[in-house]
């Protein structure tokens, strides 16, 4: 016998499925710029270095600052069908992370999301110390953490934390000092390291070569490390791997 079922209580219609995106985002990595070559070619080997990493991804390159191609034409090169997920190559969160990526990224024509920036993190603290040691760190030896220094005051917060968890790392003191926005000034926390210490290091906290390394190298210590990207050497693989470690993280709401 055959049933007729009333539509009046027939099980309704499911609601319809929420739009998922089945392509894996694409991994922009976007750096603040350089007008030096020298640095120009560090932060591109990084890039290099995390794309070999993860083949399985699309990963470009851009620039908040300085160089081009800005985020924008960044975005626009990628396919618009894909998400992508920003992963700031910038030590502190300051006001271009606050501001200008979360500006660029609120009118992008694709589902984009934030990652964080590269600090504070204890791998980077891996690769001072070792930029410490290879600049002949002293047992005696003070050491001041030279950063690029902003206004904004959670980037300025970020530092100082660096500067704890490296005087954690090294067992002994670690004076900040900022080459620009903030105080101490650099040069003036070097003058007072030198009171209580023979020998001032300073460990420069800068991402790859370029104008403020310079001005990192210019103070009065008697010895300076390399940035984090050294000219000429195969990128840290600590920081190929929080490149990567913060894509993972900021790609986890697609």
């Amino acid at each position: 016998m055959t049933m007729l079922l009333d539509p009046r209580v027939a099980d309704p219609a499911p609601a319809p499925a929420e739009p998922r995106h089945t392509a894996q985002p694409a991994l922009v990595a976007i750096s603040h710029g350089t007008s030096s070559p020298v640095g120009q070619r560090a932060v591109a080997s990084l890039v290099a270095a995390v794309a070999g990493a993860r083949g399985d991804l699309t990963v470009s390159g851009g620039f908040v600052d300085v160089q081009q191609p800005d985020v924008e034409a960044t975005l626009d090169s990628l396919d618009h069908a894909v998400p992508a997920v920003v992963v700031p190559l910038l030590l502190s969160a300051g006001y271009h992370v606050h501001v200008d990526l979360r500006d660029e990224l609120a009118v992008a024509p694709r589902p984009t999301a934030l990652a964080a920036a590269l600090g504070p993190d204890d791998r980077l603290v891996a690769v001072l110390s070792r930029r410490l040691l290879e600049a002949g760190l002293k047992p005696d030896d003070g050491v001041v953490l030279a950063c690029a220094g902003s206004s904004d005051a959670r980037a300025v917060a970020d530092c100082h934390d660096m500067g704890a968890r490296l005087s954690a790392a090294l067992g002994r003191a670690v004076r900040v000092g900022f080459i620009s926005a903030a105080e101490p000034r650099l040069a003036d926390a070097v003058e007072l390291e030198r009171e209580s210490s023979a020998r001032v290091v300073v460990s420069t906290y800068l991402l790859a070569p370029g104008y403020f390394t310079d001005l990192a190298h210019a103070t009065t210590a008697d010895a300076a490390t390399a940035p984090l990207l050294a000219a000429g050497e195969s990128p840290p693989a600590e920081l190929v791997e929080l490149v990567v470690d913060r894509y993972r993280a900021g790609s986890s709401g697609f």
